[in-house]
Protein backbone atom coordinates (compact mmCIF):
# COMPACT_ATOMS: atom_id res chain seq x y z
CA UNK A 1 0.00 0.00 0.00
CA UNK A 2 1.26 3.27 -1.05
CA UNK A 3 1.20 5.61 2.08
CA UNK A 4 0.45 9.75 1.88
CA UNK A 5 3.57 11.42 2.61
CA UNK A 6 2.70 14.28 4.67
CA UNK A 7 5.50 16.96 6.64
CA UNK A 8 3.71 18.86 9.48
CA UNK A 9 4.60 22.51 10.33
CA UNK A 10 4.06 24.35 13.59
CA UNK A 11 5.94 26.63 15.34
CA UNK A 12 4.46 24.67 18.78
CA UNK A 13 5.89 21.17 19.55
CA UNK A 14 2.83 20.21 21.50
CA UNK A 15 0.85 20.78 18.43
CA UNK A 16 3.07 18.69 15.94
CA UNK A 17 2.60 15.66 18.11
CA UNK A 18 -0.79 15.94 18.16
CA UNK A 19 -1.44 16.51 14.46
CA UNK A 20 1.33 13.50 14.27
CA UNK A 21 -1.02 11.70 16.60
CA UNK A 22 -4.12 11.61 14.78
CA UNK A 23 -2.59 11.17 11.42
CA UNK A 24 -0.49 8.26 12.26
CA UNK A 25 -3.02 6.37 13.52
CA UNK A 26 -4.52 5.97 9.70
CA UNK A 27 -2.60 3.40 8.20
CA UNK A 28 -2.78 4.95 5.01
CA UNK A 29 -0.77 8.19 6.17
CA UNK A 30 3.26 8.62 7.42
CA UNK A 31 4.25 11.55 8.46
CA UNK A 32 7.46 12.22 7.09
CA UNK A 33 8.76 15.21 9.10
CA UNK A 34 8.25 17.97 11.15
CA UNK A 35 9.24 22.03 10.61
CA UNK A 36 9.08 24.39 13.73
CA UNK A 37 9.45 27.29 11.36
CA UNK A 38 8.27 28.44 7.14
CA UNK A 39 12.06 28.19 6.26
CA UNK A 40 12.17 24.84 7.89
CA UNK A 41 9.46 23.78 6.09
CA UNK A 42 10.67 24.75 2.98
CA UNK A 43 13.72 23.22 3.45
CA UNK A 44 12.62 20.08 4.10
CA UNK A 45 9.64 20.05 1.49
CA UNK A 46 12.55 20.51 -0.85
CA UNK A 47 14.34 17.41 1.07
CA UNK A 48 11.66 14.89 2.01
CA UNK A 49 9.20 15.64 -0.91
CA UNK A 50 5.87 15.14 0.91
CA UNK A 51 2.91 14.40 -1.08
CA UNK A 52 0.78 17.15 1.68
CA UNK A 53 1.98 19.67 4.03
CA UNK A 54 -0.07 20.62 7.29
CA UNK A 55 1.16 24.06 7.60
CA UNK A 56 0.58 26.62 10.25
CA UNK A 57 0.04 30.08 9.16
CA UNK A 58 1.57 31.63 11.71
CA UNK A 59 5.00 30.90 12.08
CA UNK A 60 8.51 32.21 12.74
CA UNK A 61 11.17 33.70 9.80
CA UNK A 62 8.39 32.90 6.95
CA UNK A 63 4.55 32.80 7.63
CA UNK A 64 2.90 29.74 6.24
CA UNK A 65 1.28 31.33 3.57
CA UNK A 66 4.62 32.63 2.11
CA UNK A 67 6.27 29.50 2.81
CA UNK A 68 3.09 27.89 1.18
CA UNK A 69 4.34 29.87 -1.95
CA UNK A 70 7.84 29.18 -2.07
CA UNK A 71 7.04 25.67 -1.96
CA UNK A 72 4.62 25.50 -4.61
CA UNK A 73 6.53 27.42 -6.62
CA UNK A 74 9.48 24.71 -6.59
CA UNK A 75 7.09 22.04 -6.77
CA UNK A 76 3.51 22.71 -8.19
CA UNK A 77 2.27 19.34 -7.41
CA UNK A 78 2.64 19.60 -3.65
CA UNK A 79 -0.50 19.55 -1.57
CA UNK A 80 -0.56 22.15 1.00
CA UNK A 81 -3.15 22.40 3.95
CA UNK A 82 -2.91 25.56 6.00
CA UNK A 83 -3.66 25.68 9.69
CA UNK A 84 -5.37 29.14 11.26
CA UNK A 85 -7.23 30.32 14.10
CA UNK A 86 -8.76 33.09 11.61
CA UNK A 87 -11.70 32.66 9.96
CA UNK A 88 -10.72 36.40 8.18
CA UNK A 89 -11.09 36.24 4.34
CA UNK A 90 -7.89 38.29 3.86
CA UNK A 91 -6.16 35.61 4.81
CA UNK A 92 -8.02 33.16 3.42
CA UNK A 93 -7.99 35.18 0.02
CA UNK A 94 -3.90 35.30 -0.02
CA UNK A 95 -3.57 31.28 0.88
CA UNK A 96 -5.95 30.74 -2.24
CA UNK A 97 -4.25 33.13 -4.00
CA UNK A 98 -1.14 31.30 -3.79
CA UNK A 99 -2.84 27.76 -4.42
CA UNK A 100 -3.53 26.03 -1.16
CA UNK A 101 -5.62 23.40 -0.97
CA UNK A 102 -7.23 23.64 2.28
CA UNK A 103 -7.55 25.57 4.95
CA UNK A 104 -8.59 24.50 8.55
CA UNK A 105 -8.88 25.80 11.60
CA UNK A 106 -7.04 25.04 14.66
CA UNK A 107 -9.87 24.14 17.01
CA UNK A 108 -11.60 21.91 14.34
CA UNK A 109 -8.48 19.68 13.02
CA UNK A 110 -9.25 16.81 15.66
CA UNK A 111 -12.48 16.32 13.80
CA UNK A 112 -11.33 17.88 10.25
CA UNK A 113 -8.04 17.32 9.67
CA UNK A 114 -7.67 13.79 8.41
CA UNK A 115 -10.67 14.69 5.85
CA UNK A 116 -8.87 17.57 4.90
CA UNK A 117 -5.87 15.59 4.15
CA UNK A 118 -7.39 12.52 2.20
CA UNK A 119 -9.61 15.57 0.35
CA UNK A 120 -6.30 17.12 -0.60
CA UNK A 121 -4.97 13.44 -1.42
CA UNK A 122 -7.73 13.19 -3.78
CA UNK A 123 -6.64 16.64 -5.15
CA UNK A 124 -10.06 18.35 -4.16
CA UNK A 125 -10.00 21.85 -1.66
CA UNK A 126 -11.07 21.56 2.00
CA UNK A 127 -12.28 24.03 3.62
CA UNK A 128 -13.62 23.89 7.78
CA UNK A 129 -16.83 24.11 7.98
CA UNK A 130 -17.32 26.92 10.30
CA UNK A 131 -15.36 29.12 7.80
CA UNK A 132 -18.03 28.17 4.94
CA UNK A 133 -20.75 28.89 7.56
CA UNK A 134 -18.71 32.41 8.64
CA UNK A 135 -17.81 33.36 4.61
CA UNK A 136 -21.71 32.65 3.21
CA UNK A 137 -23.04 34.84 6.60
CA UNK A 138 -20.92 37.52 6.14
CA UNK A 139 -21.82 37.31 1.86
CA UNK A 140 -25.44 37.86 2.50
CA UNK A 141 -24.89 40.54 4.97
CA UNK A 142 -22.50 42.44 2.08
CA UNK A 143 -25.41 41.83 -0.46
CA UNK A 144 -28.23 42.75 1.76
CA UNK A 145 -26.41 46.07 2.61
CA UNK A 146 -26.12 46.63 -0.95
CA UNK A 147 -29.40 46.08 -1.96
CA UNK A 148 -28.03 43.60 -4.60
CA UNK A 149 -29.12 40.08 -4.88
CA UNK A 150 -27.00 36.97 -5.31
CA UNK A 151 -26.33 35.60 -9.61
CA UNK A 152 -25.65 31.69 -8.95
CA UNK A 153 -29.29 31.55 -10.25
CA UNK A 154 -28.14 33.20 -13.35
CA UNK A 155 -25.92 30.38 -14.53
CA UNK A 156 -26.60 28.36 -16.95
CA UNK A 157 -26.45 24.38 -15.43
CA UNK A 158 -23.60 23.76 -17.28
CA UNK A 159 -21.58 26.73 -15.74
CA UNK A 160 -22.73 25.68 -12.14
CA UNK A 161 -20.87 22.76 -13.02
CA UNK A 162 -17.52 24.19 -14.76
CA UNK A 163 -17.87 26.57 -11.26
CA UNK A 164 -17.45 23.32 -9.03
CA UNK A 165 -15.12 21.55 -11.10
CA UNK A 166 -13.08 24.60 -11.17
CA UNK A 167 -13.55 25.38 -7.65
CA UNK A 168 -12.46 21.74 -6.90
CA UNK A 169 -8.78 22.46 -8.49
CA UNK A 170 -9.34 20.94 -12.15
CA UNK A 171 -7.57 22.91 -15.24
CA UNK A 172 -9.62 23.69 -18.21
CA UNK A 173 -8.52 20.40 -19.67
CA UNK A 174 -9.22 18.56 -16.74
CA UNK A 175 -12.86 19.86 -17.00
CA UNK A 176 -12.74 19.43 -20.55
CA UNK A 177 -12.07 16.03 -20.15
CA UNK A 178 -14.51 15.15 -16.77
CA UNK A 179 -17.54 16.81 -19.67
CA UNK A 180 -16.50 16.00 -22.66
CA UNK A 181 -15.83 19.00 -24.57
CA UNK A 182 -12.95 21.12 -25.89
CA UNK A 183 -11.03 23.20 -23.75
CA UNK A 184 -12.35 26.07 -25.60
CA UNK A 185 -15.73 25.48 -24.70
CA UNK A 186 -14.76 25.41 -21.07
CA UNK A 187 -12.41 28.87 -21.45
CA UNK A 188 -15.72 30.55 -23.11
CA UNK A 189 -18.25 28.94 -19.66
CA UNK A 190 -15.43 30.06 -17.21
CA UNK A 191 -15.50 33.42 -18.98
CA UNK A 192 -19.35 33.81 -18.58
CA UNK A 193 -19.45 33.03 -15.27
CA UNK A 194 -17.10 35.09 -13.92
CA UNK A 195 -18.70 38.03 -16.07
CA UNK A 196 -22.29 36.92 -14.60
CA UNK A 197 -20.57 36.54 -10.62
CA UNK A 198 -18.25 39.27 -11.16
CA UNK A 199 -15.53 37.39 -10.15
CA UNK A 200 -11.74 37.67 -11.49
CA UNK A 201 -9.10 35.21 -10.68
CA UNK A 202 -9.21 31.07 -9.56
CA UNK A 203 -9.01 31.98 -5.93
CA UNK A 204 -12.17 34.32 -6.46
CA UNK A 205 -13.92 31.51 -7.71
CA UNK A 206 -12.99 29.02 -4.68
CA UNK A 207 -13.70 31.36 -2.43
CA UNK A 208 -17.15 31.91 -4.09
CA UNK A 209 -18.16 28.20 -4.40
CA UNK A 210 -16.62 27.96 -0.60
CA UNK A 211 -19.58 30.53 0.78
CA UNK A 212 -21.98 29.11 -1.68
CA UNK A 213 -21.15 25.64 0.05
CA UNK A 214 -20.43 24.21 -3.63
CA UNK A 215 -17.38 22.83 -2.19
CA UNK A 216 -16.78 21.50 1.08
Amino acid sequence: MTKTRILVADDHGIVRKGLRFLLERQEDIEVVGEAGDGREAVRLAEELDPHIIVMDIAMPQLNGIDAAEQVLRRSPETRIIILSMYTDEEFLTRALTVGVKGYLLKDSAEVDLVRAVRAAAAGKSFFSPAIAQALAEDYVRQLQSRGLQDSYELLTAREKEIIQLLAEGKSNKEVATVLNVSPYTVETHRMHLMQKLNLHNTAEIVLYAVRKKIIT
